[in-house]
């Protein structure tokens, strides 16, 4: 984390005069990447369980705070920074929802809006809220989910169906076509938004607050749940795509398309992923693992020990061989540009932490702030 976001103060008294850097900083436009970013707080919150003392977990919750509110302040706007995303205001900053960071504005890799990075960051914010207890990060991935929801939702024929890409103003569709997890990360993440906000609401003093109604994200969900019920489930093999896939899945391991992932996911680990993966790596230089994408191996290893969370299980164990694997070589593993990204999932690989649905929950004390 350090590599990337460093240097941040480990011992200072005022963590909220930290500003994430834009160099080296999440390895996109102006600093930030959405993904890498995502997977920055979540790791920041982990830290602030895993270090010990009152002192260590204000802090590591006080940068993923400021890690957040630059995220906003640079993906919530224009290129240019002139003007915040269309449909976006000062009091809805995310109404018009975040860019994903890319470093060029246009061409088939240009910048836009990806669902699945955006379901990524309401993650964040919801596990951020659950951390600090306080709601406005909660209320903050409510605004973004009914915002960007219509933009990603089509109709083919007679079928309710998702496009994966939109431009940065979503009034464009970059890729007119589903991503394979877009439905199931849409529907769980919009769950534990509302039952976020439903533990918020019955442990406020507050009786009239914008984030107490008990409908908040209904019809979003019930348009999710349509999609995932008439769509088949289809892992690529990809490790990353399989990582996700048991990753969303750990949420609600009995629903059936939960079953219908994780059985293709927990297959494709135990033939294909952990036999390859476990392979040593050489440290005679990023050419001879090329072909071996970290960020991509690392999000694998990270659904498996969601997924499978005892230590002692087969599946699990050999995740830490793959990552044992790596252990030395990670800032070496690719070019520049996809150093961030390697280094973030690696440690989210590490220690899951924060992304496991049982590591932060809201208990005594929730503030409305």
């Amino acid at each position: 984390m350090q590599k990337v976001y460093g240097p941040y103060p480990t011992d200072t008294s005022d963590p909220a005069s930290w500003q994430p850097p834009a160099n080296p900083g999440a390895g996109g436009h102006r600093g930030r990447y959405l993904w890498t970013d995502a997977f920055g707080v979540i790791n920041f919150i982990t830290l602030s369980r895993e270090k010990d003392g009152t002192h260590s977990r204000d802090l590591y919750l006080e940068l993923a705070r400021q890690l957040v509110d630059t995220v906003h302040s640079v993906l919530g706007r224009t290129r240019d920074g002139a003007s915040r995303l269309p449909g976006a205001t000062d009091e809805e900053p995310l109404k018009g929802g975040l860019r994903i960071g890319k470093l060029d504005a246009g061409g088939p890799d240009g910048d836009g809006q990806y669902h699945h990075y955006l379901t990524l960051w309401m993650f964040a914010l919801n596990r951020l809220a659950l951390a600090t207890k306080e709601a406005r990060w909660n209320d903050l991935a409510v605004q973004l989910a009914k915002a960007i929801h219509p933009h990603f939702v089509v109709r083919r024929g007679d079928r309710e169906s998702m496009v994966w890409k939109v431009s940065t103003d979503m009034r464009r569709v970059l890729v007119n076509s589903k991503g394979n997890l877009d439905d199931v990360d849409g529907l769980v993440v919009c769950q534990l938004l509302r039952e976020t906000a439903e533990l918020f609401r019955q442990g406020s003093s507050t009786t009239d607050n914008s984030h107490s109604s008990p409908s908040i994200l209904d019809a979003e969900i019930d348009h999710y749940y349509r999609i995932v019920s008439t769509h088949p489930k289809y892992l690529s093999g990809d490790p990353l795509d399989l990582g996700m896939g048991l990753w969303i899945s750990h949420f609600d391991k009995d629903a059936p398309w939960s079953r219908e992932l994780s059985s293709q996911g927990l297959a494709i680990a135990r033939a294909r992923f952990l036999p390859a993966a476990q392979s040593p790596i050489s440290a005679g230089g990023k050419k001879q693992h090329a072909y071996r994408l970290a960020f991509r191996e690392f999000g694998g290893c990270l659904g498996i020990k969601c997924y499978v969370d005892d230590p002692a299980q087969p599946l699990h164990a050999a995740t830490e061989v793959v990552l044992d694997a790596w252990e030395g070589k990670v800032l070496h593993a690719a070019d520049e540009d996809l150093r961030p990204i390697n280094l973030v999932m690696y440690a989210a690989a590490l220690i899951p932490g924060a992304f496991h649905k049982d590591y932060v929950r809201l208990g005594k004390g929730v503030s409305d702030s």
